[in-house]
This record gives C-alpha cells, sequence and structure tokens, in this order.
C-alpha cells in the first residue's frame, strides 16, 4: 500500500518515540512527573528573568522555555535529555505537546488573534495547538479553556518555531502556503459574491457552546447579557468559569432568541422569566436534553441551560449495569446504612442538601440498588433526568396539570410498591407523601434543606404533624460535593494558626499539613478535578422519634443525633482535607466552617 510520507508525518503524534527513538519506547522512563514539575517551575523562573520578548527573529539562537528545561532536568539527573522522552513525559504529566521537526513542516496557521501574542492557534495535519513559547501562562491556558475548537492542546514551541510563527504574523499571513493561489482566488470570488448571513454566526455561537459544555462535562451553561454584548460562562465542577464572548449588543439579542426558538418559547416576551425545553443534537455527540431558564435583566435577557444527559447512568458503567452508592464514593459504612434504609417495605428515604449537592444522583443510585425486578417502582420527576430500566417514569407536566401532587395521587391507583418523588416543594406533594409511606409504600424524595434540622423545619412548614412525619420517616442522608483536588498539580503546606484555632474550637482534627490547589492544564488552571459526595445518613431509631413527636429542643436532638462527632458532615468533610483529596478552601465554601 502506498502512503505519503508528508501526510504522515503531519498526522503523526508530536515525538513518535517508537519512529523516532526505539531504546526509549522499550524502557521505562528515567523523567519522573515530580521531577519535571520542579524542573519546570525553576526553568520558568529563569525564563521570566531573561524575558519573553527576545526571541523574534528567526536564526537567532533562541534560549526558550524548552531549551531551559532540558538544562534543568540534566542539571538535576547528571545525565544527558532525549528530547523524544522528556516530550512523551510532558504531554503525560502535563498535557502539553512539543512538536517534533518532522511535523513542524507541515503547520498551518490558524485563527489570529491580536490581542494575544503569547500564543497562536496552528494546525499540523488534522490536529490542533495553542502554540506559546509558555503554554503556562494564565492567558494561554484561558484561552485553551475558552476555545471552542474540538480536540485542541496546548503545544510548547521549540527552536525556531515560535520566531517563525512571530514573523508569518508579522506578514499576516493566515493560510498555509501549500493552498494554491488559483483555489484561493475563487473562493475569495465565490464568498464575495454571496451575501453574508450574520445568523449564521448566531447560530454556530450557541452550538459551540453547547458542545463544549457537553465535552468538558459542564453542568449549566450561562449566557449573561451586559451594556457591551453577552458572555458565556460554564459551571464545571460546581463553580463558575469564563467562556467566550459575543462582543455585540444585537447579536446578544439574536443570541437569546435563538434560544427561545430552539426551546418554543415566545421570541416577542422580554419581561417576563420563561421556562422551556430543548432536544439538542450535534454530530459526534450523544442526544441531550437541555432545560431553559430565561430571566429578564437591566441590560436585555440571562439564559441558563441545564444539562441533561439521560444516559449518564449507563455510560458511567459502560451500560451493562445500573449506578451504584458504591461508585458514587460513600463510605462503607453509609453505603450499609443506606442500602438498608433502600431495602425497607415501606417507609420514606430523604436526600437532602442545597441545588446541585448531588441529591437526584444519590436517590436514583438507592433505587437501583433495591430494584430487584419483584416489585412496581414508578416515579414522577421534573424533568426525567436519566433513564432507568423496568421503572415507570414520568415527566412532571405543569401546563396540561400534571404536577407532582396530582401525579402522585394518580401514582396510588397505579399498585406501586415503590416511588420515587423528585423533590417536595409544597404542602400538597409532602401531604400525599407521608400518606403514602404510612400506607404501605416505600418512598424515596429529595428536599431542599441545608441539615436534618432544617428538614423538620421544612415539614413543619408545609404542615406535617410531627406525629405524622416521624412515623414515616425512616432516614435521612445530608449530603454535599466537594471537589477533588487534581493529582497532578497539588502541594502541602503546614496549617496556620488561626487555622489550628479554627479547627480545635469545633473539636475537629488538626493535621500536620494540609493540601493546596495549585492548578495546570490537566485541571483547566483550577487546582481541582472532578467531584466527590461527602455525607452523614441519620437513620430513623425511636429513641429520635420521640424527640420529633415532642418538639425537644435543638441541643437536645443534636446530642442524640451525633453520639459519635466524627460522624457529623463537617467531620467527614475535613477527614477528606487529612487524606488529601479536597483542601480546607473548598470545605469552607461548600459546608462552612461553623
Amino acid at each position: 500500500m502506498n502512503t505519503n510520507p508528508e501526510k504522515a508525518a503531519a498526522n503523526a503524534s508530536p515525538f513518535d518515540l517508537k519512529a523516532q527513538r526505539p531504546d526509549a519506547a522499550k524502557g521505562a522512563k528515567s523523567i519522573s512527573a515530580s521531577a519535571l514539575g520542579a524542573a519546570l517551575i525553576r526553568a520558568r523562573k529563569r525564563l521570566n528573568a531573561i524575558g519573553t520578548e527576545a526571541p523574534q527573529k528567526p536564526g537567532k539562537d533562541i534560549q526558550g522555555l524548552w531549551n531551559l528545561l532540558q538544562e534543568e532536568i540534566a542539571a538535576e539527573s547528571k545525565t544527558a535529555v532525549h528530547e523524544q522522552e522528556l516530550a512523551a513525559v510532558l504531554l503525560e504529566s502535563q498535557g502539553v505537546a512539543v512538536i517534533a521537526d518532522a511535523q513542524w513542516e507541515q503547520y498551518r496557521m490558524g485563527k489570529e488573534n491580536p490581542q494575544a501574542p503569547s500564543y497562536q492557534e496552528i494546525h499540523v495535519g488534522d490536529s490542533t495547538y495553542l502554540l506559546s513559547p509558555d503554554p503556562w501562562q494564565k492567558e494561554v491556558t484561558t484561552a485553551l479553556m475558552r476555545s471552542g475548537t474540538p480536540g485542541v492542546r496546548l503545544a510548547l514551541a521549540r527552536g525556531q518555531q515560535w520566531a517563525q510563527v512571530t514573523e508569518q504574523r508579522s506578514k499576516g499571513v493566515q493560510a498555509s502556503e501549500n493552498v494554491a493561489i488559483s483555489e484561493n482566488t475563487a473562493a475569495v470570488k465565490s464568498h464575495s459574491a454571496m451575501p453574508q448571513n450574520d445568523s449564521t454566526d448566531v447560530v454556530q455561537f450557541v452550538d459551540d457552546a453547547i458542545a463544549h459544555a457537553v465535552r468538558e462535562g459542564a453542568s449549566d451553561i450561562h449566557f449573561e447579557t451586559d451594556k457591551d454584548g453577552l458572555g458565556i460562562k460554564f459551571r464545571l465542577d460546581g463553580v463558575m468559569a469564563p467562556g467566550p464572548r459575543m462582543a455585540s449588543t444585537q447579536k446578544a439579542e439574536e443570541v437569546v432568541s435563538r434560544i427561545k426558538v430552539m426551546a418554543q418559547l415566545d421570541i416577542t416576551e422580554r419581561r417576563r422569566p420563561q421556562d422551556g425545553r430543548i432536544r439538542w443534537s450535534h454530530t459526534g455527540f450523544v442526544e441531550m436534553d437541555l432545560r431553559v431558564s430565561v430571566m429578564p435583566s437591566i441590560f436585555g435577557e440571562d439564559v441558563v441551560l441545564r444539562l441533561l444527559d439521560k444516559t449518564h447512568l449507563q455510560s458511567q458503567t459502560d451500560g451493562q449495569s445500573e449506578l451504584t452508592l458504591q461508585s458514587l464514593g460513600f463510605e462503607e459504612r453509609l453505603v450499609e446504612a443506606l442500602r438498608e434504609l433502600a431495602e425497607r417495605p415501606h417507609g420514606m428515604l430523604l436526600i437532602t442538601g442545597p441545588t446541585g449537592s448531588g441529591k437526584t444522583t444519590t436517590v436514583y443510585a438507592a433505587l437501583s440498588e433495591a430494584n430487584n425486578g419483584l416489585e412496581k417502582i414508578v416515579t414522577i420527576e421534573d424533568p426525567v433526568e436519566y433513564q432507568l430500566t423496568g421503572v415507570l417514569q414520568i415527566p412532571v407536566n405543569e401546563q396540561k396539570g400534571l404536577t407532582f401532587a396530582t401525579g402522585l395521587r394518580s401514582i396510588l391507583r397505579h399498585d406501586p410498591d415503590k416511588i420515587l418523588v423528585g423533590e417536595i416543594r409544597d404542602p400538597e406533594t409532602a401531604q400525599i407523601a407521608v400518606q403514602s409511606s404510612l400506607t404501605g409504600h416505600m418512598v424515596f424524595t429529595t428536599v431542599h434543606a441545608n441539615s436534618l434540622f432544617d428538614v423538620l423545619g421544612r415539614f413543619q412548614h408545609f404542615g406535617i404533624e410531627p406525629f405524622a412525619l416521624a412515623s414515616a420517616l425512616n432516614g435521612v442522608v445530608v449530603q454535599r460535593l466537594l471537589r477533588k483536588l487534581c493529582p497532578h498539580c497539588h502541594e502541602w503546606r503546614e496549617p496556620t494558626e488561626k487555622e489550628t484555632n479554627k479547627l480545635s474550637s469545633l473539636d475537629l482534627e488538626v493535621p500536620d499539613r494540609l493540601p493546596v490547589a495549585v492548578g495546570c492544564p490537566h485541571c483547566r488552571q483550577s487546582g481541582y478535578k472532578g467531584r466527590f459526595v461527602t455525607a452523614e445518613v441519620h437513620v430513623m431509631t425511636d429513641a429520635i422519634r420521640e424527640l420529633i413527636v415532642s418538639r425537644a429542643p435543638m441541643e437536645k436532638m443534636r446530642l442524640a443525633l451525633y453520639p459519635d462527632q466524627s460522624h457529623r458532615l463537617l467531620a467527614r468533610a475535613v477527614s477528606q482535607v487529612v487524606l488529601g483529596n479536597t483542601t480546607l478552601e473548598e470545605v469552607r465554601r461548600v459546608v462552612g466552617l461553623v
């Protein structure tokens, strides 16, 4: 079979070890990720001292970061550094590529940003890179996060590469030299002959934002209007991350109108909030449901899209089985308690926590483990976020009169054994849920509350008698989601005197050292990657039920609920800090040091 050597070189991975250095591919890497990280810090300090503006002209001997990094590693290891091996470790541990000379000959300039002289988008074969003499700069990593190009990655410029790019940028060359002039001219004439369609930019802008959110695993997309146009923010791991902007007030209105059209909302109504749904599909992506919320603001309208992946449970376990409590990261002690509560024949299991604390996922996991095929399970949800095999799932439709209360009332006539109520929001739903659990059904549900004490207050506000609640309630799970430290870049420090005193005053363990979130390309410079659950599980005993019925003081209730202080939610969260899974700052942000 004939192979084009130039095309093969262009599409090859940067520094193909097997092709260029067989001995390195066979043996283990002698450069560790930790040694590379330390050398990188020293090399960047030297680079900052030299200045990054020096390497501008081709042909000049450049003392760039690539060279400095090799010098630091050679000085530390006392041995020569093999470029291919260093590039492989750099890609594996830092997520930063290095483009070899064979591939560099085929590079093409990508989109240019005159306001960003520290990086340049380039194409090598089918791959796209953000090339920079120092790709760890905040400006470069932010550009990577905001990039809407699929599969783009950072690349460290070596040798004369950055000088060539700089010279090409100064000449205004944006297309590849391999493209024929005749083809270029024909394309330009054809483009200029057609009328420009600004709506195409708006449609592409919205689609790119959704696609980027899906790729990055964002839970929400915020389209925020201001006096200069519209900006996007993504909620990643529970916190907001900046995205691209549309610098035009006219285009901002068109973006909002585009989303309204997709959600079948009234595009002429701009003074009242609107809610809707979008079924989004795109080449290369799984079909996705989006929940839409449009809210008027002083600059126009803001939009929030909540991403709902109905195949999420199956994808986490390769479609072989349902999600389990174990896979969510619950401690073994809590898993056993939750399973025992979920398998009871009647009563109510409440999952509580603030918005975005993973309540729905936990209640699905508990219900999945209790689904043995011998019982009829019916759910009513708003919306149906995940699909469960062998379960009748009913979506709430308030416009058609199907609310939680009316749906739950009808479900009771459908001969169920176990019922899932997506959320208790009003007194009527609360009343029916409690009555259902008292008449031989097992009810799984969630409620927005910060603690067990807040749960009791919510049900009292709903008008539920303490005796009925105490009789119905089997257990309460109070949970939070904490961001997990990135394993590639976190460091350690000693606790301050203020932190030591604070932890001691709360009867919490005071660790000898505390982890610190640093930030690297693996975690989008946030220092965190992914989230995990921390929780406390309360199993209702006769003693606790008596306290609920008698409306006992909070202090007396607390002593009964926490015979072991280490089982408190805050204590469990701090224990994760001691293990190095998260930071004290994250615990303060999510749980609170109170």
